[in-house]
């Protein structure tokens, strides 16, 4: 099976155990994508947003042809627990494709789509998209090595990623994109050797 992954954040700069058999690519499908959870780490991380406006997003393949083990990677890169249903996204191919994402995906030549599927939150509240005004309040209270690396993570996000909360983000406390190109990934994975095809 032929899988590749969806990426607007992070993951684009730092896969870690995610097995990629390649670089990032810029043209992936249109996706609702914001600057609106606030991660673990305190940073305002991009999510899939309800509230967005559509923009292109980066994809790239997986290395091993198993969607079961592509799943296990992405929940373990992401520290989603098994039992949270919400935390991937997953799309397989059909051959008569329908709508924007599976017509560009079939384009591609990939058989099986994964993404990660956590949702907006603010306030602890998993769901909730934050308001332009909470985001920039949110940063600007922010202080320390929380503050820096809630302005790295905004720094390190492609310029692609072009958003309204950025915007305003850029706009009020100057934290631009420091770094328009996608980071190679010099050393792919592939662990299709010790996996087993789902």
């Amino acid at each position: 099976m032929k899988i590749a992954c969806l990426g607007w954040g992070s993951l684009i700069w730092k896969p870690d155990v995610l097995p990629l058999a390649g670089n990032w690519q810029a043209d992936g499908p249109l996706m609702q994508i914001e600057f609106c959870r606030i991660g673990d780490g305190g940073e305002l991380a991009t999510a899939i947003c309800q509230n967005a406006d559509p923009i292109p997003v980066f994809w790239a393949w997986m290395s091993t042809s198993s969607l079961a083990l592509a799943c296990k990677s992405l929940r373990k890169r992401e520290d989603i627990p098994d039992d949270r249903v919400d935390g991937l996204g997953i799309m397989l191919i059909g051959d008569k494709a329908v709508g924007g994402t599976e017509k560009w995906a079939r384009s591609k030549g990939i058989e099986a789509l994964i993404w990660t599927g956590l949702p907006a939150r603010v306030d602890f509240t998993e769901g909730r998209i934050p308001s332009v005004e909470e985001v920039l309040n949110y940063l600007q209270q922010l202080s320390g090595d929380k503050r820096a690396h809630a302005r790295s993570y905004i720094e390190q996000v492609p310029a692609q990623i072009d958003t309204p909360y950025r915007r305003a983000i850029a706009d009020t406390l100057g934290w631009h994109h420091a770094n328009p190109q996608i980071p190679a990934i010099t050393t792919p994975v592939n662990d299709d050797k010790n996996s087993q095809s789902a």
